[in-house]
């Protein structure tokens, strides 16, 4: 029994001998092992990597040789391609697991390889591919390279890992990277439709519910194999009850999962995100949790909410806490180079930072009231001694002429006209005295005494 289409757990392939992914499209098979697609038209997602001469076309329409490192998070069809390949090319298939092969069956493949291109008119090539090739030891990665090198084997290896930390540099080089991307919502709709009508799915025997579909959408996460396996699980209780269409009820006790009353498009959306960023102003960590939990239960955009949590770090927190700032742009960054479900645990801490920090709104107010004078034409000539007096001919007319070095100062303050006529002398920026920002109103009370003194 081979892996099936999306990255499905099951026994690798012998390692040698021809195995192909079409051994498990058999009735009993999982629903997204029979769904698996046969062409490349039938793929679903993945447009980038599908034009017109596009290394993947030409390697399975135009017959051409070459290795490819295949990188994405699961369910985004990597085991799709590999299956494609062994539908359409007239190589011979043979698949290894990382989790389960050696670096023995790594040479007892590409030995066998080697031995069928020398054929004398009966040479066939065969296509390699490896699953969580990222699993592989250096000696096993190191293992491929003769076969790569020589093109005794096409390799396909799949990788959920970045494979710039996770393979060797040689075999990189050797291999073109593609990039695979989560599916979105339509995309995986449009195999929930397909698996629904198809003669290889569910034959048109059910019809879903339409909050069951949203429903499947927000727990698949972009994942097709989750997506099909959740639709296959929710299918078998409507057939234990004799129901003809897959409701809510029926999915949510199918996959043990309730259904989070929550619209990504609507109201919910923007009420729960409200309600997160208010509980965290509010100090309230354990209602900023729950809410967090909805959302990502409910399947929201994780950049979507590092965003949010970036924005109050600076207009809740602000100097109350400067390093808040850093902690919410550290989680923004995790949640790009992890993903989700892990990222769930760089954004909780996030929060937790968030909501403990001291508060603070004196930048927002600050940056607002600045702008609010700008916008009402409150915009006078820079004075002269702060003018760029770097060009010829800049000091003649009195740029910078009179202008005075802090530095040259002992406290490193001072005193000169900085701002212009019209705004000299307001005042935007007011500390709280809530946490780290004391500190900064009493030297901001030191400074405006020195600057005033003109």
């Amino acid at each position: 029994m081979t892996e099936g289409l999306f990255d499905l757990p099951g026994a690798p392939a012998p390692a040698r001998g021809g195995g192909s992914l079409s051994d498990a499209d058999h009735t009993s098979a999982p629903l997204a092992v029979r769904m698996r697609p046969r062409s490349l038209d039938e793929l679903v997602g993945q447009q980038h990597l599908l034009a017109p001469g596009s290394p993947l076309r030409r390697l399975v329409e135009g017959d051409q040789p070459m290795s490819l490192l295949l990188w994405g998070p699961p369910g985004t069809g990597k085991t799709t391609i590999a299956a494609v390949v062994s539908h359409q090319t007239n190589r011979r298939f043979v698949e290894l697991s990382a989790v389960t092969a050696g670096v023995k069956d790594v040479r007892q493949v590409i030995d066998g390889a080697r031995r069928d291109l020398a054929r004398p008119g009966q040479s066939v090539e065969t296509v390699l591919f490896i699953d969580e090739v990222h699993r592989f030891t250096k000696a096993q990665q190191d293992a491929l390279l003769p076969g790569v090198e020589n093109r005794w084997v096409t390799l396909v290896a799949a990788t959920t890992e970045n494979p710039f930390f996770s393979v060797i540099s040689p075999l990189l080089s050797r291999s073109l990277l593609l990039t695979l991307e989560s599916l979105t919502d339509d995309d995986i709709a449009l195999l929930l439709e397909r698996a629904l009508a198809d003669e290889r799915g569910l034959n048109g025997e059910f019809e879903l519910a339409e909050d069951a579909r949203d429903h499947l959408l927000r727990m698949a996460g972009g994942d097709a194999r989750r997506a099909l396996t959740y639709l296959e699980a929710a299918a078998g209780g409507a057939r234990a009850k004799q129901a003809e269409v897959i409701d809510l009820p029926t999915l949510e006790t199918a996959v043990d999962q309730a259904a989070v009353r929550y619209d990504r498009a609507g109201d919910q959306h923007y009420d729960v995100a409200s309600a997160l960023i208010k509980s965290i102003r509010g100090s309230d960590v354990d209602a900023a949790m729950h809410y967090l939990a909805r959302m990502i239960a409910a399947g929201e955009d994780p950049r979507f909410i590092a965003r949010r949590l970036v924005i109050s770090a600076s207009e809740d927190i602000g100097m109350g806490d400067p390093t808040a700032l850093g902690v919410a742009v550290a989680a923004a960054d995790a949640v790009a180079f992890i993903g989700m479900p892990e990222a769930r645990i760089n954004l909780a801490q996030a929060v937790v930072a968030l909501a403990l920090a001291p508060k603070s709104n004196a930048v927002i107010k600050a940056i607002d009231a600045a702008l609010a004078d700008v916008k009402a034409g409150k915009i006078g000539p820079v004075p002269p001694h702060l003018r760029d007096a770097h060009y010829a001919g800049a000091k003649k007319i009195g740029h910078g002429k009179t202008y005075k070095y802090a530095h040259d100062d002992p406290r490193g303050v001072v005193s000169q006209q900085y701002a212009p006529d019209v705004v000299d002398g307001a005042r935007y920026y007011e500390p709280t005295r809530r946490g780290g920002e004391a500190a900064y109103a009493d030297r901001l009370a030191k400074i405006r005494e020195i600057l005033k003194d003109r």
